[in-house]
Protein backbone atom coordinates (compact mmCIF):
# COMPACT_ATOMS: atom_id res chain seq x y z
CA UNK A 1 0.00 0.00 0.00
CA UNK A 2 1.66 3.17 -1.18
CA UNK A 3 1.56 6.50 0.67
CA UNK A 4 -0.25 8.02 -2.32
CA UNK A 5 -3.07 5.50 -1.96
CA UNK A 6 -3.40 6.25 1.75
CA UNK A 7 -3.53 10.00 1.11
CA UNK A 8 -6.08 9.52 -1.69
CA UNK A 9 -8.17 7.24 0.51
CA UNK A 10 -8.12 9.79 3.35
CA UNK A 11 -8.98 12.67 1.01
CA UNK A 12 -11.92 10.78 -0.47
CA UNK A 13 -13.14 9.87 3.01
CA UNK A 14 -13.01 13.51 4.14
CA UNK A 15 -14.75 14.73 0.96
CA UNK A 16 -17.51 12.16 1.35
CA UNK A 17 -17.97 13.04 5.00
CA UNK A 18 -18.24 16.75 4.24
CA UNK A 19 -20.68 16.21 1.36
CA UNK A 20 -22.90 13.92 3.44
CA UNK A 21 -22.93 16.10 6.56
CA UNK A 22 -23.27 19.49 4.84
CA UNK A 23 -27.07 19.49 4.27
CA UNK A 24 -27.84 18.63 7.90
CA UNK A 25 -25.37 21.17 9.27
CA UNK A 26 -26.58 23.93 6.96
CA UNK A 27 -30.22 23.33 7.89
CA UNK A 28 -29.37 23.35 11.60
CA UNK A 29 -27.34 26.53 11.13
CA UNK A 30 -30.11 28.28 9.21
CA UNK A 31 -32.86 27.33 11.64
CA UNK A 32 -30.71 28.19 14.65
CA UNK A 33 -29.82 31.56 13.18
CA UNK A 34 -33.43 32.43 12.36
CA UNK A 35 -34.68 31.34 15.80
CA UNK A 36 -31.90 33.34 17.46
CA UNK A 37 -32.84 36.36 15.38
CA UNK A 38 -36.49 35.92 16.35
CA UNK A 39 -35.47 35.65 20.02
CA UNK A 40 -33.39 38.81 19.75
CA UNK A 41 -36.25 40.73 18.12
CA UNK A 42 -38.85 39.60 20.65
CA UNK A 43 -36.40 39.63 23.59
CA UNK A 44 -37.34 36.10 24.61
CA UNK A 45 -34.21 34.69 26.26
CA UNK A 46 -35.01 31.00 26.49
CA UNK A 47 -32.14 28.67 25.60
CA UNK A 48 -34.33 25.62 25.04
CA UNK A 49 -36.62 27.40 22.56
CA UNK A 50 -34.33 26.77 19.58
CA UNK A 51 -34.05 23.03 20.22
CA UNK A 52 -37.45 21.91 18.91
CA UNK A 53 -37.39 23.82 15.59
CA UNK A 54 -33.86 22.55 14.90
CA UNK A 55 -34.90 18.99 15.76
CA UNK A 56 -37.90 19.16 13.45
CA UNK A 57 -35.95 20.75 10.58
CA UNK A 58 -33.03 18.32 10.82
CA UNK A 59 -35.42 15.36 11.05
CA UNK A 60 -37.29 16.55 7.96
CA UNK A 61 -33.99 17.03 6.14
CA UNK A 62 -32.87 13.55 7.11
CA UNK A 63 -36.11 12.05 5.83
CA UNK A 64 -35.97 13.91 2.52
CA UNK A 65 -32.22 13.73 1.80
CA UNK A 66 -31.52 10.47 3.65
CA UNK A 67 -31.79 8.18 0.60
CA UNK A 68 -29.30 10.33 -1.32
CA UNK A 69 -26.92 10.31 1.64
CA UNK A 70 -27.24 6.56 2.00
CA UNK A 71 -26.57 5.95 -1.70
CA UNK A 72 -23.52 8.22 -1.58
CA UNK A 73 -22.12 6.36 1.42
CA UNK A 74 -22.92 2.98 -0.11
CA UNK A 75 -21.12 3.91 -3.34
CA UNK A 76 -18.09 5.10 -1.37
CA UNK A 77 -17.93 1.89 0.68
CA UNK A 78 -18.33 -0.24 -2.46
CA UNK A 79 -15.50 1.64 -4.22
CA UNK A 80 -13.29 1.31 -1.17
CA UNK A 81 -13.91 -2.40 -0.72
CA UNK A 82 -13.42 -3.21 -4.40
CA UNK A 83 -10.13 -1.29 -4.56
CA UNK A 84 -8.79 -2.85 -1.37
CA UNK A 85 -7.34 -6.03 -2.94
CA UNK A 86 -5.51 -3.97 -5.54
CA UNK A 87 -4.12 -1.67 -2.83
CA UNK A 88 -2.94 -4.59 -0.71
CA UNK A 89 -1.31 -6.28 -3.70
CA UNK A 90 0.52 -3.05 -4.44
CA UNK A 91 -0.82 -2.58 -7.93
Amino acid sequence: MSPEYVVTFGRQAMETMMIVSAPMLLVALGVGLSVSLLQAITQINEATLSFLPKLIAVSFTLVTIGPWMLSLLTDYIARTLTSLPQAIAGG
